[in-house]
Order: C-alpha cells, then sequence, then structure tokens
C-alpha cells in the first residue's frame, strides 16, 4: 500500500512539474515574444529554463532536505536524455535543422561545461561552494553571450498598446507555473527517496533514471512540438539551453547551498554525458540537421548506456 501510494505521489509531482512548466513556458516566452526577442535565443534561454526548472527545483529542494546526493544523477541524467532520448525521438519524427551558432558555440559550450563538471566532482568528490562560485561564473558569461546574442537580433516592436494587452494573462500564466513546479518538485523528492528506502535504491540510480526521465519529460513535449511546428531552433536550442543551465545554474546554485556530493560511479555518467554531446555535434556539423539516421544512432546508444545502468 505504501508502495503505491508513494508512486501515485511521485506521478502527481511529475504531473505538476510538467504542466507548471508548460505554463511558465507559455506565459515568459509569450512575453519574449511581445519584446521581439529572436526565437533562437528564446529556445536557449526562457523555454530552456522553463524546462530545466524542475531539475532546478527537485535539486535545490533535495539538497535543503539533506539529499544534495540525488542533485548530480538527476542532472547528468536528464542531460544524458535530453540528447539521446529527446532530441532522437524528435529528429526520428521529424529531421531537426541547426544553425551555425549552435554548431559553432553553444554546442561545444555545453560540452565544456560537461567536462567542467566532470573535473570538478573527480577532483574532491564533492562539488564544492567554490567549485559553485566557478559554475556561476560560467553562467553569467553565457546569459552576457545570449544577451549580445538577444541585442543584435531584436525583432520590429509592436505597439506598446498591443504589447500590454495580453501582458497581465502571461504573467499570470508563468507565476501559476511557477508555482506548480515548485510544489511539485516537493512532493517529487518526498515520493522519490520514500521509493528509494523501499526498493534500497541508490540516490544515485533514483536521479539517473526516474527522477531524471520524469524532470526531462517538459523538455520532451516542448521539442517535438516545436519542431513539428517547424520552429527547429527552439528545439536544439531548448535542449542545448537546458543542458548547459542544468550543470552551471542547477547544479552550481545547489553547491552554494550544501557541497554536492559526486561518488566515483559519475565518472561512467559524466564521461557519457560528454560523449552525447559530441556524438550530436559529429551528427549535425556537415549537413546543419539532425536526422533520422542520426536520432536512431543517439536513441541505440541511450539503450546500450540504460542497459550498463541496469547491470551495475
Amino acid at each position: 500500500m505504501e508502495v503505491l501510494l508513494q508512486m501515485g505521489l511521485l506521478v502527481l509531482g511529475f504531473v505538476m512539474l510538467i504542466k507548471g512548466a508548460d505554463w511558465f513556458v507559455d506565459g515568459v516566452s509569450g512575453i519574449a515574444e511581445k519584446f521581439g526577442i529572436p526565437q533562437l535565443v528564446i529556445g536557449l534561454t526562457i523555454v530552456a529554463m522553463g524546462t530545466s526548472a524542475p531539475e532546478a527545483a527537485v535539486s535545490i529542494t533535495a539538497a535543503m532536505k539533506g539529499n544534495a546526493g540525488i542533485t548530480i544523477g538527476n542532472v547528468v541524467g536528464s542531460n544524458i536524455m535530453n540528447v539521446l532520448v529527446i532530441l532522437g525521438i524528435t529528429s526520428v519524427i521529424t529531421a531537426i535543422a541547426v544553425q551555425k551558432s549552435t554548431i559553432r558555440i553553444e554546442l561545444p559550450f555545453m560540452i565544456g561545461v560537461s567536462a567542467v563538471l566532470l573535473v570538478c566532482g573527480m577532483s574532491g568528490g564533492m562539488i564544492t561552494r567554490v567549485e559553485g562560485v566557478l559554475l556561476w561564473g560560467f553562467f553569467l558569461v553565457y546569459l552576457g553571450y545570449l544577451f549580445q546574442a538577444a541585442k543584435q537580433g531584436m525583432a520590429e516592436q509592436e505597439s506598446e498598446e498591443e504589447k500590454q494587452e495580453r501582458m497581465g494573462k502571461l504573467l499570470l500564466t508563468g507565476l501559476i507555473g511557477m508555482v506548480l513546479i515548485i510544489v511539485g518538485s516537493d512532493v517529487t523528492v518526498d515520493a522519490a527517496n520514500r521509493l528509494a528506502a523501499i526498493f534500497g535504491m541508490s540516490e544515485r540510480l533514483i536521479g539517473l533514471t526516474i527522477v531524471a526521465f520524469g524532470t526531462s519529460l517538459p523538455e520532451l513535449v516542448t521539442s517535438v512540438i516545436a519542431a513539428r511546428k517547424g520552429k527547429a531552433d527552439i528545439a536544439v536550442g531548448n535542449i542545448v539551453g537546458s543542458n548547459i543551465f542544468n550543470i552551471l545554474f542547477v547544479v552550481g546554485t545547489t553547491a552554494l547551498i550544501v557541497p554536492v556530493p559526486f561518488a566515483l560511479e559519475f565518472l561512467v555518467d559524466g564521461v557519457v554525458a560528454i560523449l552525447a554531446g559530441i556524438l550530436l555535434w559529429v551528427c549535425v556539423f556537415r549537413k546543419m540537421r539532425l536526422e533520422r539516421f542520426g536520432g536512431v544512432v543517439m536513441l541505440v546508444g541511450y539503450l546500450v548506456y540504460f542497459g550498463y545502468l541496469l547491470v551495475k
């Protein structure tokens, strides 16, 4: 009975996280569009941060409850799933065009910060507050780059009256979404910890699988819908931006609250996250698009990794 109750709460938490992220993205991306911010920048910032809000909420909530061990599994697991599963599924459904700036700047940066996280974790088995400050430093640099990209690509502004017409509704939608994310993260962390205790599962395995999948669902929904609507910039930018945000903001902020344990077992997971980024870059480098074959390769890669998790 206890298992069914906790599984029900876990599902409820995921629903709140997904719906909250959906409303949050609708609200803030709508506001961004009102100010003429380009689609790629919206994908790399607003949508990416909105769909990463569940990871942030779950990891920070876990840290405040003394379960910071779930943070790395949640973030690394989500990043691997974002690239191999979400972009894999999306590209199998429809080919995804990728911009030059994503191939030359954002993707290499994502791979680089994945390597930085691995080095920080393996240096002492812990992401310390000092390293949290370092990650936040990289995050501020990234935000500076995005600010310049937004500034250079600002679209034609609409009239002030039109801009303010729906602003209140968009702000309310974003606020309700954020509340759902916060409450949902609390329910998810509590249920995941209870299930881990019942089944004797480690925080690492819980974070890399169940929690990672649940918190990655917003990225999946957003990317598939964006790609099908022809908004490929949002689809790819959402994933790349989410992965960067997960490492720099989520881990960085959690480490500022409390040092984050980085178990030796995460070495393999960290390497897989880096290799997933490299695989994505290789798949899109020549044709500037992620096609079905590349998506199939990434999905097969995830199945191999998942098999490793099951036998480990």
